[in-house]
């Protein structure tokens, strides 16, 4: 059995510990990143929407910052809404100030009815370049 790359963001591993899961594991050259939500450093949900959209994209990008990456390397997303009729103008404005230039991951909206106190959340997998890949990046 391969054992698993577990990947942790500096100053959040007692979060992660305390409900007993990565969060990120790579595999190969992908890196599979658990849900990310607007959650301050002590844990609690960010009041505001707007803010807690932009805190979970910050939580996202610090994961994938711990790995080496940005949201560059993300090809594939899933995000997660408690009220997605009431919520969704205010989230595609955040989105499009937090995902940069084309071309975009795949992404799938979820809507759902419960998020632990949270109303977003972001799953993301995103590839890690090779060195290969990196020098013809650079070529």
């Amino acid at each position: 059995m391969t054992k698993r790359d577990a990947i942790f963001p500096a100053g959040r591993h007692a979060l992660y510990d305390a409900h007993r899961y990565s969060a990120a594991i790579r595999s190969g050259d992908l890196l599979f990143i658990s849900g990310q939500v607007g959650s301050r450093a002590d844990g609690s949900p960010e009041q505001v929407y707007a803010d807690q959209v932009r805190l979970a994209f910050a939580n996202l990008r610090a994961v994938l910052a711990a790995a080496g990456l940005s949201f560059d390397d993300v090809i594939d997303v899933t995000s997660f809404h408690t009220d997605p009729e009431k919520q969704f103008e205010t989230w595609l404005a955040v989105r499009a100030e937090e995902i940069g230039d084309p071309p975009y991951p795949t992404w799938t909206a979820v809507g759902v009815t419960w998020l632990a106190g949270f109303d977003f959340e972001l799953k993301a997998i995103a590839r890690i370049p090779t060195a290969t890949q990196n020098a013809g990046a650079q070529g």
